[in-house]
C-alpha cells in the first residue's frame, strides 16, 4: 500500500476513534446538573459505571496512538528539492510534455480517422464488386 493510501487509512482511523470517544463519553459520562432550578438529574443507567473514569483515558490513549502514526506517515512522505519554484517549474514542464503528447495524439488520432475512411471505402467497393452491382472499372 502506498503511502497517501496509509495516509487516508490513517485519517479513518482517527475519524472512527474520535466518534467512538464522543460517543462513548456522551453515554456514559454521568448527569450534571446545569442550574439549581432544575431537580436532580436521575444517574445513568450503564453496566460500566466503575470503568468510567478509565475510558477516557484509554481513548485519548488511543488518540494519541493514532495521531502518532499519521505524524510518522507524513514525515515519510518524500521531500521535494528545490522548495515551491522548483515545484512550479517542473509543474509546467509536465504540462507542455502533457500538451506535445496531446498533440501528437491528435495527429495519430486524425490520421487513424482518414485510414478508417479509405479502408471503408474500398470495402465498400469490394462489396459492390462482388456482389456485381458494379463493374470494376
Amino acid at each position: 500500500m502506498d503511502i497517501i493510501s496509509q495516509l487516508q487509512e490513517q485519517v479513518n482511523q482517527i475519524a472512527g476513534l474520535t466518534f467512538n470517544t464522543f460517543g462513548t463519553l456522551q453515554r456514559d459520562a454521568p448527569s450534571a446538573r446545569l442550574s439549581q432550578n432544575y431537580p436532580e438529574p436521575p444517574p445513568n443507567p450503564t453496566e460500566d459505571a466503575a470503568s468510567f473514569p478509565e475510558q477516557p483515558k484509554q481513548m485519548s490513549v488511543a488518540l494519541v496512538k493514532a495521531a502518532k502514526q499519521f505524524d510518522a506517515l507524513v514525515a515519510a512522505l518524500p521531500l521535494s528539492e528545490g522548495g515551491e519554484e522548483a515545484q512550479l517549474k517542473r509543474i509546467a514542464e509536465l504540462q507542455a510534455e502533457n500538451d506535445a503528447v496531446g498533440q501528437e495524439l491528435q495527429k495519430q488520432l486524425e490520421a487513424a480517422e482518414r485510414e478508417l475512411k479509405l479502408v471503408q471505402e474500398l470495402f465498400g467497393q469490394t462489396t459492390d464488386n462482388c456482389l456485381n452491382l458494379k463493374k470494376p472499372d
